[in-house]
């Protein structure tokens, strides 16, 4: 139990700290207009601030990718983390997203488009949206990302019918305070901010007031006989304006009801019946600004499923989006100011798609595409993620647990190689970034190729990573009702494969395939986890370093034409090539490729030096694993391999050796028996055949 305990005072303090010091505060017109000479961004559109705030929360730059990676999907500074998204083809996609909004903030045209999001179930996209949507609900409440509107005071002064209930009304739209200006006296305004705005756009505003804020700018111009000063100091007040889902203010979710009871009002809004007996029905101030395009002004609008809408009330969003106005019933236009998002799954996508009707509507959308992750690496780490947000039981997951349950992920995603160089699991591979410079692989060629053969883009088909991370929890939840403190690869996959046909979005005809799938993957486990027994059984980091280091020397005297000394005579002799080939041989480097390998590791040695960093081969993977391979050669003849399959001599002092190093691999004692049965016997079975 803690010791500490919170009072309600540090906790009102705290809350207090999170809240605008200027979030209750109203100003005036005359003081809105001195904070756009000094700070011109506070009068930003939509996806001009949208655009900032992805920028706000901190950039970097995947050179190899020629992808920029945001930090609030990248790092998620706000939540420590915790809703950080993972893999190449989603940062692509995020970039992409992005770039668009970018484009829109500065009117190049994407601001006039609905931006789709279109993948698979579980690719993240609801995710990412819901992700953009939090932060700029955060970024709204900084000084950054500040943005103000107003409301209407004092009006049963001056408006004799007006509902003393109405005497002050906030802007319904949450406009800029910037439309009370003409459109003549505003450019003016405008033509000054943008001089001293330092930003890749400038600003723009050509909107009318709201139906309601023109009856009120109306009545009051004719009481003051077209003072607008007067009018503005007297009626107007200007209050900050923080954007709010929950409140539905400057953002807006809407989500596909019954198609039969599909209400166009749900968008643009509709009559306010309890204010027609005070005002009438034609008149502007019984209006509700309710509809979901209303409550996004200024923000983001996000419609879920949007492509499952019907035709005809797919419609209004033309108006929205390129026309940047909604036309509610028996009601005057309304000019809107949003990042319209959309989502969608595959199957509404392909029904809509030759649909020569819905012509008008793509031509007015922008698709991103949220594939799948393809690298298996990011893969596992989203199940990583997904058991470091959960309360997880006090069990260990063994090494390449996640890894191969994301590479059987993988594999139901990309598209079979078009070439007989190269088989399913190694492009996986090359997708990982897992490439030797001996093997002739263009990832590049790769991706292209597949994006050909693919229905719509590769990725955008396979088994989601809510089925394989739901098949992971049972896995866990198995292991501890049998008593098992560890989750290990062999008790996933018997999951997986147990459960394929209960899962109701894979179809009958990907069965036989998803199960050869998951026996390429357990080949491939065998693999890895032989090697693991095999760095137990043999591994000498002392000896390991020493063959390194006499490795660089004779590898430095080849490049440098030059001799070494012997270790034992202590005489100056030619690089021993039959030890150099000895090593390289463990990667399968044949005899023409020995000078690429070796320059390629004479140039490691030499920046790290330069850097200022000890040579240690196990910052080297390539060479790391062929010193370890050549080290187990040097001594698998001195090991009892009897041990390995004899459970008798399960106490052996010998095996409990091996134990305690699959242990500082990272296995639990438990794992590390499990996988010394399942791989052990395999690597006693090869050598005894030797």
């Amino acid at each position: 139990m803690s010791k500490n305990k919170e009072t309600l005072e540090a906790l009102s303090k705290e809350y207090r700290d999170t809240i605008p010091a200027d979030l209750r505060k109203t100003n005036s017109f005359d003081w809105y207009l001195q904070q756009l000479y000094d700070e011109p961004k506070i009068a930003r559109n939509a996806h001009q601030r949208v655009a900032d705030m992805f920028d706000y929360y901190g950039t970097s730059y995947d050179e190899e990718a020629g992808v920029v990676e945001y930090e609030l999907a990248s790092e998620d500074p706000l939540n420590d983390g915790e809703n950080t998204f993972y893999g190449r083809v989603i940062h692509e996609a995020i970039h992409e997203f992005v770039n668009k909004v970018k484009s829109g903030a500065r009117g190049l045209g994407p601001e006039k488009r609905i931006k789709l999001l279109l993948g698979p179930v579980g690719s993240g996209k609801s995710d990412f949206d819901r992700q953009v949507r939090r932060y700029f609900e955060d970024y709204t409440s900084r000084d950054d990302g500040r943005m103000y509107t107003f409301r209407w005071t004092n009006l049963c002064d001056v408006i004799h019918d007006q509902d003393p209930a109405d005497d002050v009304v906030r802007s319904p739209m949450n406009q800029d305070p910037l439309v009370l200006l003409p459109q003549k006296q505003r450019d003016k305004v405008i033509e000054d901010i943008n001089e001293a705005l330092d930003a890749p756009y400038t600003i723009r505003n050509e909107q009318s007031l709201d139906p309601a804020s023109e009856f009120y700018m109306d009545r009051l111009l004719a009481e003051y006989d077209d003072d607008l000063q007067a009018v503005l100091e007297n009626h107007v007040e200007i209050v900050r304006f923080v954007a709010d889902e929950n409140q539905r203010r400057g953002i807006e979710t809407f989500e596909p009801k019954d198609k039969k009871n599909q209400d166009e009002t749900e968008l643009t809004g509709d009559v306010n019946y309890s204010k027609i007996a005070i005002y009438g029905e034609s008149d502007p101030r019984a209006f509700d600004y309710s509809g979901a395009f209303c409550n996004a002004n200024r923000g983001i609008f996000s419609g879920e499923e949007l492509l499952k809408l019907q035709r005809e009330f797919l419609y209004d969003f033309l108006h929205a989006s390129q026309e940047q106005t909604i036309k509610p019933k028996n009601n005057p236009r309304i000019d809107i100011d949003q990042v319209i998002v959309g989502r969608t799954n595959m199957p509404e996508y392909r029904d809509k798609k030759g649909d020569e009707k819905m012509e008008a509507f793509n031509d007015r959308t922008k698709r991103i595409d949220f594939p799948y992750v393809l690298q298996y690496a990011a893969e596992a780490q989203i199940y990583q993620k997904m058991l470091r947000n959960a309360d997880l039981p006090d069990i260990q997951v063994e090494p390449h647990t996640l890894e191969m349950a994301g590479l059987f992920g993988v594999l139901t995603r990309i598209e079979e190689p078009d070439n007989e160089s190269i088989d399913l699991v190694q492009k996986a591979k090359a997708y990982n970034g897992e490439i030797d410079e001996a093997e002739d692989v263009d990832v590049k060629k790769l991706r292209e190729e597949a994006e050909k053969m693919a229905d719509i883009g590769e990725g955008m088909d396979g088994v989601s990573p809510r089925f394989i991370g739901d098949e992971i929890a049972e896995a866990i939840m198995d292991s501890m009702h049998r008593s098992r403190d560890f989750l290990s690869p062999l008790t996933t996959f018997n999951h997986l494969e147990g459960n394929l046909e209960n899962h109701g979005s894979i179809d009958e005809e990907s069965f036989s395939k998803y199960y050869r799938f998951l026996e390429l993957v357990r080949e491939e486990y065998k693999e890895r986890a032989i090697e693991d027994v095999r760095h137990a059984l043999a591994y000498d980091m002392d000896e390991i370093q020493r063959q390194g280091e006499k490795y660089m020397d004779h590898v430095m005297a080849y490049i440098d034409d030059a001799t070494v000394e012997d270790e034992l005579t202590g005489r100056e002799q030619e690089p021993d090539e039959q030890f150099l080939r000895s090593v390289e041989e463990k990667l399968n480097l044949p005899e023409d490729r020995k000078d690429d390998f070796r320059q390629e590791v004479s140039n490691w040695v030499s920046r790290r030096a330069r850097e200022g960093d000890t040579f240690n081969p196990q910052d080297n993977d390539r060479l790391r694993r062929a010193l370890e391979r050549k080290l187990w050669e040097d001594k698998k003849h001195n090991i009892n391999f009897s041990a390995l399959v004899s459970s008798s001599e399960m106490d052996d002092e010998e095996r409990n050796q091996w134990i305690d190093a699959l242990m500082e691999q990272g296995y639990s004692e438990e794992g590390a028996k499990e996988v010394l049965e399942f791989a052990g016997a395999e690597v006693a079975k090869s050598e005894m055949e030797e």
